[in-house]
């Protein structure tokens, strides 16, 4: 029997009906914990945000409208942006309060804000290679590769989550994936690549780490 739509199961949510939401859950959780992760480099602060973002989803969730209810993939897009715009907001307000707090305490605490704990010891192993590689990345590089790469957004879509022009975004993309060949290139020993090979470089590599991280949220 086919899934209900994402339409679907928030009208049934709407009726009090809590294994939809629990389904929705389901279904967005992992891609917004690697879109949270990318912005703020912690797992923890990651989980929190996202769960900020469902909390808002059950007590406010977006209109679907009756066009669109039952076509999976469009109710599915709406939700998916509507959810990805939520948790880069959260993420913002997240990082805002951080700032706030090191300035307060005169912390320099901005290497281990970026690391978000992942030991930064060369080794082989490709998957903590790839989460290195992101992670050394400027932000808003970071954040486009993982929206691209990891949950397979349009430009357009990444360009509405974001707020950037499209332009913007594809930018972002070519040089984050250049920058990341040669971080996982100098990470795991490899010869550094330059020019146009190198985005195919960073997406072999990345796609090896996909693989890698196949038993939990990559």
């Amino acid at each position: 029997m086919d899934q209900p739509s994402d339409g679907r199961l928030l009208a049934a949510w709407s009726r009090g009906e809590t294994g939809a939401f629990e389904a929705l859950v389901a279904r967005h959780e992992r891609a917004l914990l690697r879109h949270a992760r990318a912005l703020l480099g912690d797992w923890k602060a990651g989980e929190d945000v996202v769960q900020e973002a469902f909390l808002r989803l059950a007590q406010r969730p977006p209109t679907v409208d009756a066009d669109v209810i039952d076509d999976a993939r469009a109710s599915a897009a709406l939700l998916s942006s509507w959810l990805h715009q939520v948790t880069r907001n959260l993420c913002m307000d997240t990082q805002r309060s951080e700032k706030r707090r090191r300035r307060r305490e005169e912390e320099a605490a901005s290497h281990e804000a970026v690391s978000g704990g992942i030991d930064v010891v060369e080794t082989a192993d490709t998957k903590a290679a790839v989460e290195r590689g992101l992670l050394r990345l400027p932000q808003d590089q970071r954040e486009v590769l993982v929206l691209r790469l990891f949950d397979e957004k349009s430009y357009a879509e990444i360009a509405e989550i974001t707020g950037k022009k499209t332009g913007t975004v594809g930018w972002l993309i070519s040089v984050g994936l250049k920058a990341l060949a040669d971080e996982l290139a100098t990470l795991t020993g490899g010869e550094r690549v330059s020019g146009a090979a190198a985005g195919g470089v960073a997406e072999t590599n990345v796609d090896v780490g996909l693989s890698v991280q196949s038993g939990g949220v990559a």
